[in-house]
């Protein structure tokens, strides 16, 4: 069984990225994790900026982003 920990992080970050599904965004103004985390969400009309700014902050990620923006990327090739 998932700790809860596990539960509320999962419930915030889908509440999190539908508010950033479903609105006009400026990446710029986002956490890195947030930015990670609505990777294969963003729409087509916002692409190129949404990868302009994510690729401004992969110098910028420490370990732990590093590691979630990868697996993040592994799951969007699979889809």
């Amino acid at each position: 069984m998932p700790s809860r920990k596990k539960i509320i992080t999962t419930f915030l970050a889908t509440l999190l990225l539908f508010s950033f599904v479903h609105a006009e965004e400026n990446f710029s103004e986002m956490s890195t994790q947030e930015l990670i985390a609505i990777i294969g969400f963003v729409k087509e009309s916002q692409k190129t900026k949404f990868e302009a700014e994510l690729k401004q902050r992969i110098p910028l990620m420490n370990k732990d982003e590093k590691k979630k923006y990868e697996e993040n990327l592994k799951k969007k090739k699979k889809d």
